[in-house]
């Protein structure tokens, strides 16, 4: 009897396990090809295959979702969930050579999932021929991290945000004066998922008040082996109690500040002498010596007469 639906197919492949398992990862948005590739040479006629790419969903036990199928007789594959219509593919001229691999365009999150690739053969009265189990990771990169704060409180707070990644991260506050990892109670992250399907994270991490502070924030991908550590975030605080209105006049900057203006001051100072000097002996002629020696005479001769 020939299945005239997927899903009464279906009932007949209730129960099969896979005889081979494979594991592929892809990045959000690529083409990935799903490999499901009879084992031994050989040519096979169309009309006698009956082709499925399906997967388990989710809390349904043993119901199976159809992602697309050729049927005997079919001149195109055809698709059972709609999530991959016109994303998945069958090549009718691969399969006349026995491979039944399945191209998928575009991926996201959701296609995470383990595929199940049963091929029968009508000519053997439906004998399973192939069965293969690919499961598909899917991995998205993470945002670089950016840290802001600290806050001027009883206590240093630090936030960090990355976005748009999967899977789930791991997130860890560093110490980068020695590269240790804080205590992870130090910090509460929060990570949920976006329009998109991927993950967006904000970590916030609380320390007791210390003079020198050189923290990192680090988002770890697992599935790609990546560590993305935020950029430098250096910090000079000093005690609550030290803590003053101007808070830059006790730092190394303000200190020389305020040198700087001193010696500005004094240049000034030295420079307007200079020039109340020069217009003094511009301005005011010399005495004559000479002229100082005929007037002695004159006055002599005065008291004289």
């Amino acid at each position: 009897m020939r299945p005239r639906s997927p899903g009464l197919f279906l009932l007949l492949l209730w129960g099969l396990q896979a005889e081979s398992q494979e594991e592929v990862r892809a990045m959000v948005g690529s083409d990935v090809q799903l490999r499901c590739i009879y084992p031994e040479k050989n040519s096979f006629d169309l009309n006698d295959l009956y082709v499925y790419w399906q997967i388990s969903m989710a809390g349904k036990g043993n119901v199976d979702s159809v992602v697309t199928y050729h049927l005997s007789g079919n001149s195109s594959a055809s698709h059972g969930d709609n999530h991959y219509k016109d994303r998945a593919r069958l090549s009718l001229d691969s399969m006349k050579q026995g491979d039944f691999s399945l191209h998928l365009r575009n991926v996201t999150p959701q296609d995470e999932q383990k595929f199940n690739c049963l091929v029968f053969r009508k000519s053997l009265e439906l004998k399973k021929i192939l069965e293969v189990a690919v499961t598909l990771h899917v991995a998205a990169n993470y945002s670089m991290p950016v840290v802001s704060g600290p806050s001027q409180d009883e206590e240093l707070t630090f936030t960090c945000t990355s976005t748009n990644g999967y899977p789930r991260p791991n997130v860890y506050w560093i110490n980068k004066t020695d590269n240790s990892v804080l205590d992870s109670a130090l910090q509460n992250n929060t990570v949920s998922l976006n329009a998109r399907g991927l993950y967006d994270v904000v970590s916030v991490l609380r320390i007791g008040r210390t003079p020198h502070v050189n923290v990192g924030c680090c988002i770890e991908n697992v599935l790609l082996h990546q560590n993305l550590t935020s950029g430098q975030t250096e910090t000079f605080t000093g005690t609550k109690d030290s803590i003053t209105e101007d808070p830059v006049d006790g730092s190394p900057s303000g200190k020389h500040q305020q040198v700087f203006s001193v010696l500005a001051v004094l240049a000034v100072i030295v420079l307007l002498a200079l020039a109340t000097g020069w217009l003094c002996r511009s301005r005011c002629p010399p005495k004559s010596q000479t002229g100082a020696q005929v007037a002695r005479p004159k006055l002599a001769l005065a008291e004289h007469v």
